[in-house]
């Protein structure tokens, strides 16, 4: 599946084929994760970032962890647009037959395109007679965490930022507060990020996160495509798939 599957009805008629984003976008999401790191590691003696360096750091780690979430988002649509379009490339009957399970009892495209991502992933388990991801599972709770910062991301509100040494019980808690609980102990901070500033995004968005962004969606998915027994698309690629 990680190869573009090609379609030639006739030796007149035009070549149809249906192209993986989804490898694509993890593709990218490992790129810039390097590439991040290779700032942070240049400069891992020195807090003092050249302007045009912190930039490109910054453009690089939040990119990565959008792309990682692209990934996730397109993984799960092209699996369902090919059970929907009765669209399959497996020699196997068995597999053959699973998707069009998905597709014969998932229809309602609208209904799809609404649900929450994490939800359709579930309910293409449900649907194929599967186990659904425990809420406990690891890297189900670090996908649903990492979707919320994308969601932060992507619909950004501004708000006031609050610096402060200890909050106390009075504090209203910001979203930097929110993050900071669930994220701190997760992944390295972002090493250029100055000590008095909010963990998120500043101390947040770093290597470290973006890293973790890649690693947990693919155990993820992995294990979503294992749930199913069918190959992930990626499979071909997975060496490209190195984060420093």
């Amino acid at each position: 599946m990680d190869k573009i599957p090609l379609e030639i009805e006739s030796e007149e008629s035009v070549i149809r084929f249906r192209d993986c984003f989804s490898v694509r976008y993890i593709q990218s999401a490992a790129v810039l994760c390097r590439l991040g790191y290779g700032i942070e590691h240049a400069q891992k003696m020195s807090k003092d970032l050249p302007q045009d360096q912190a930039l490109c750091h910054e453009a690089f780690i939040l990119n990565a962890i959008l792309s990682a979430v692209a990934f996730l988002e397109s993984t799960v649509n092209e699996l369902y647009a090919d059970a929907s379009d009765d669209a399959y490339f497996f020699a196997d009957e068995e597999h053959e037959a699973l998707l069009r399970t998905i597709g014969e009892k998932w229809r309602n495209e609208k209904n799809f395109d609404r649900a929450p991502l994490i939800t359709r992933y579930q309910k293409i388990l449900e649907i194929a007679g599967r186990t659904p991801f425990d809420e406990g599972d690891q890297a189900f709770a670090n996908v649903r965490q990492l979707i919320e910062i994308r969601n932060h991301l992507m619909h950004y509100k501004r708000e006031w930022v609050v610096i402060r040494e200890d909050r106390s019980a009075g504090d209203a808690e910001t979203t930097s507060d929110r993050f900071e609980k669930t994220l701190k102990k997760k992944f390295a901070l972002n090493p250029f990020a100055g000590k008095n500033l909010p963990f998120f995004p500043d101390k947040c968005l770093g290597h470290g996160c973006a890293e973790w962004a890649i690693m947990n969606s693919v155990i993820f998915t992995d294990a979503f495509f294992r749930k199913l027994d069918l190959p992930a698309p990626y499979e071909g690629i997975r060496d490209e798939l190195a984060t420093r």
